[in-house]
């Protein structure tokens, strides 16, 4: 990966050091420049598809980007590239930002803005030669990326802001001119010029440009130019206009002297390069004359007042009057929140303004403090605001004065009030979590299991590393141990008492919720998993769903949970915790009880509702009756229900171990029956092993004999798929045992129907197809009969039995088709492509797999795809076409490597007789 760098700032690239891979149209170019845009961050599939279509989506977009993603994937797994990780409720690409030409601009412009003029210079003129034409072309056009031209124009500013430091009028004035005859509303360039032209002694022709200008604010926007352009121009009239690096108005406070308020800011910063861009771009904005305010949120101790403290350290000589601060204690755990009219008079104080001139009355002391900064540059940073009605009498009315405020709450009201820019501020990744650690207590070999366990989190970290610094004798692994349990983890995050925790910094934000949303995060505490929707919470609570959804959102306002996608909100690793500890302790054990039984029953419903998308059941369990159609999500195809199920699995197998543990044992089988169908379509050993191990001992414990049928045989569907010992023999040997004495006709011939394959994989032809083709007479309804014809007719291709097996299989497809089954179609397909090679019959053979081939990529049936393309290498082989048997053979190792690693070997071996 040495020499693999993305380029987004033109068309949108992929090189291997100066050649560039061609990777696909629009659709795939978009895609990648999506993930690019966040590397290391999570992009949500409804994001993708939004920027990809719009509001106007194919129904097949979900489809196309997993095939775009599989296409990407193989491109960068072939050059060694970078990689594309699936991340419910999306995909994230492994890359370090320094390959993406977007994110090399952003550190250039940060490290020009603490370096000396000639430094700068060059670092943003390189920056300035990563654009090789309009950004991101190549891409569809409803995907928007307007920041990419902000940080442009961020990177040109300062560039030219340094070209001025050092002298350099006459080639700016060449540069600069055409520019502003372009565009004559770009007041920070106009005002760029004018300095130059002033400096280059054109007086005359910098007061002609302010009066081009002038003419074209009022012409166009029925407004006079901002401050700063009337300020230059004041001084080009006075003809005093001194440097840049001194051209703002005198401080406040005193000649030549600024306030600054600001407090201690940390040595040093780890990561944040993302936000920190983003404040600066907006630094730039408020120089050019935009009224600007941004609110910077998150949840409790993700290290929001630092990173803008240490901010304000850096940008404070953009700020010639100086720099505000006040904590505005919304959320002290000690303290009420500060009245505005408080604030208002530790401003006023800052300012200069005498105690006993101060105003008695709020608005009179607004109006004296907006006088006072009117038309100054100051940055004003209003640290742990509550609500927004707290901020706004502090926001300044100059379009020079930058205000910056921090909250737990995303104080959306500001947004639609006053146009504020909003920035929720995550965990830290996870090399910076370390090297915070590491400034504090140094380097150990467990800072990466440690940081993990901090769950990434600001506070945590410091706390962790604070008591590794403080104490010699404790050792990194002794603090792992102590924080790895579940049960002590908060208790381990805390120094100096209770009120300096983590689980304290969580409780102030609890305490302050509303009644009926601290009753919402109360009852989320009792449900297992980690991820939560409207439609589950709508469940435990017992309201309708647009409420639970409502109440959803407003703890994401809180930061106490994130919206990662449209109704997807998983709260941070230990807030969920802080979350369990809560619940435990502040609800009643019938109140738990009755969460975890609404969350059983809730994934009863959808599951089988999802389920019955992916093909026909076999089964009689029924739980679509447990809820009315609007209280599960809309599934409205199979390519939605595989994603629901894909989503939603780590929580299924969390409510399945919380409902064993809490002796739920009836309802834990039927509900891992009822998940297994997602599995037979989906393969994965380890999870399917799982999920069914638990489904057994809940049946056995629970006492049902129908239960433990259903999961043992669910257990030899595993030995069947996955080719393991024994083949699921004892299983299903014991499951019909189990069922012969019952009613249920469906259990008794899939009992049959699975010792029937189960013979046959052990080499039993003989007795397999006997079962078998009992299977096949006896079936109660065609979709038994039709896996009954296809297990027979691999029972007989084994024994030899070609022209048997074929008519079965022929039999079998049409049943398959009849029904509308895709997934076994597709089975059905490849097994006769596989049986026709078998027979010599090559044309048959190809026919038969390219339309499996066809239909599993349609249908995203990966695992089927690997086998397919097997088959499809062997046809070829047969057919001596060897380079493309070479390319399936090889295309199937490239799916077996990430869906079924055991078969990776015999491909490979395949591929080197070919070879």
């Amino acid at each position: 990966m040495a020499e693999i760098r993305l380029q987004l700032l033109g068309p949108v690239q992929l090189f291997d050091g100066d050649v560039a891979i061609p990777i696909g149209g629009p659709g795939v170019r978009g895609l990648l420049a999506l993930l690019a845009l966040k590397p290391g961050k999570v992009v949500g599939l409804d994001e993708i598809i939004d920027a990809l279509w719009g509001h106007d989506p194919p129904a097949t977009a979900r489809t196309i980007v997993h095939g775009n993603v599989s296409h990407l994937r193989r491109i960068l797994r072939d050059v060694g590239g970078p990689r594309i990780l699936t991340t419910p409720p999306g995909y994230r690409l492994e890359i370090e930002p320094e390959r993406i030409d977007v994110h090399r601009a952003r550190g250039l412009l940060d490290r020009a803005s603490v370096a000396t003029p000639e430094t700068a210079a060059a670092l943003l003129a390189e920056a300035l030669s990563l654009w090789q034409g309009p950004a991101l072309g190549g891409v569809p056009d409803s995907l928007r990326a307007p920041e990419l031209e902000d940080l442009r124009r961020a990177v040109h500013g300062a560039r030219v802001d340094a070209d001025l430091d050092l002298g350099r009028h006459a080639e700016l004035i060449v540069e600069l001119s055409p520019i502003v005859r372009a565009d004559p509303l770009a007041e920070r360039t106009a005002g760029q010029l004018m300095r130059a032209l002033y400096h280059a002694g054109r007086r005359g022709d910098a007061l002609e440009l302010y009066r081009t200008v002038s003419r074209a604010t009022l012409r166009t926007l029925g407004v006079e130019p901002g401050a700063e352009l009337r300020w230059l121009h004041e001084r080009v009239l006075n003809d005093d206009l001194p440097a840049r690096d001194v051209a703002a108005p005198a401080a406040v406070d005193g000649p030549g002297k600024a306030i600054s308020q600001l407090p201690a800011a940390v040595p040093s910063l780890a990561g944040r390069e993302e936000e920190l861009a983003w404040l600066d771009s907006l630094v730039t904005r408020a120089e050019a004359g935009e009224t600007t305010i941004a609110v910077v949120t998150g949840t409790a101790g993700v290290g929001k007042s630092t990173l803008v403290v240490w901010w304000a350290h850096r940008v404070a000589p953009r700020f010639p009057d100086g720099v505000l601060f006040a904590s505005l204690r919304g959320f002290d755990p000690h303290h009420p929140p500060l009245d505005p009219a408080e604030l208002l008079t530790q401003f006023l104080l800052g300012l200069g303004v005498e105690t006993a001139k101060i105003p008695e009355l709020l608005h009179e002391r607004v109006a004296l403090y907006r006088s006072l900064i009117a038309g100054r540059r100051m940055l004003v940073l209003l640290d742990d605001a509550r609500t927004a009605e707290q901020v706004r009498p502090l926001l300044p009315p100059s379009a020079r004065t930058m205000t910056v405020v921090t909250s737990r709450s995303r104080l959306d009201g500001l947004a639609v009030s006053n146009a504020a820019k909003q920035r929720v501020l995550g965990t830290l990744a996870p090399d910076d979590a370390v090297r915070l650690i590491e400034e504090l207590a140094g380097p150990a070999s467990l800072n990466h299991a440690l940081a993990r366990l901090c769950g990434y989190l600001p506070l945590a970290l410091r706390i962790a590393g604070a008591r590794l610094s403080a104490s010699a004798q404790r050792t990194v692994e002794e603090l792992v141990g102590e924080l790895g349990n579940e049960r002590t983890r908060l208790a381990g995050l805390q120094v100096d008492g209770a009120d300096d925790g983590v689980r304290a910094a969580f409780d102030v934000s609890f305490r302050g919720l509303p009644a009926e949303i601290a009753e919402t995060f109360l009852q989320l505490g009792a449900v297992p998993g980690v991820m939560v929707g409207p439609h589950l919470m709508a469940a435990v609570a017992q309201i309708p769903v647009t409420e639970a959804r409502r109440r959803l959102r407003a703890l994401a306002a809180h930061n106490l949970i994130d919206e990662t996608a449209r109704d997807v909100f998983v709260p941070h690793d230990l807030v969920w915790l802080y979350l369990r500890e809560l619940a435990e302790q502040e609800l009643a054990e019938k109140e738990r009880e009755a969460a975890l039984g609404w969350t059983v029953r809730y994934y009863q419903a959808a599951a089988d509702r999802a389920r019955r998308r992916l093909g026909p059941v076999a089964d009689p369990l029924d739980f679509t009756g447990v809820l009315d159609g609007d209280s599960t999500p809309p599934l409205p195809g199979a390519a939605e229900a595989r994603d629901w199920f894909a989503a939603e699995w780590p929580n299924l197998l969390a409510v399945l171990d919380a409902g064993y543990a809490a002796g739920r044992h009836d309802e834990v089988w039927r509900l891992a029956r009822v998940v297994h169908s997602y599995r037979v379509v989906c393969p994965l050993l380890d999870e399917w092993t799982r999920m069914a191990d638990l489904g057994v001992a809940a049946a056995e414990a629970a006492g049902d004999v129908a239960g433990q049928c259903w999961l043992r045989l669910a257990r030899c569907e595993i030995a069947l798929t996955f080719e393991l010992p024994g083949a699921g023999l004892a299983d299903a040997e014991r499951a019909l045992e189990l069922a012969a004495g019952s009613a249920d006709a469906r259990l008794v011939t899939s009992a049959d129907l699975h010792l029937g394959r189960a013979l046959s994989r052990l080499g039993e032809h003989r007795r397999a197809i006997d079962r078998l083709a009992k299977a096949v007479a006896e079936a109660p309804d065609v979709t038994l009969r039709g896996q009954a014809l296809s297990s027979c007719a691999q029972a007989e291709k084994r024994a030899g039995r070609l022209a048997e097996a074929i008519a079965h299989q022929r039999a079998g497809l049409a049943i398959d088709r009849e029904l509308g089954d895709d997934e076994r179609v597709v089975a059905s397909l490849g097994k006769l492509a596989e049986l026709a090679l078998r027979a010599g019959d090559l044309p048959a053979a190809e026919r038969y797999v390219w339309e499996a081939i066809d239909l599993a990529i349609s249908r995203e049936l990966v695992i089927r795809e690997g086998a397919l393309r097997l088959t499809l290498g062997r046809v070829l082989r047969a057919r001596g076409d060897l380079d493309g048997a070479r390319e399936q053979l090889a295309l199937s190792v490239r799916v077996y490597e990430r869906v079924h690693p055991k078969l990776v070997g015999e491909v490979r071996t395949e591929l080197a007789q070919l070879e």
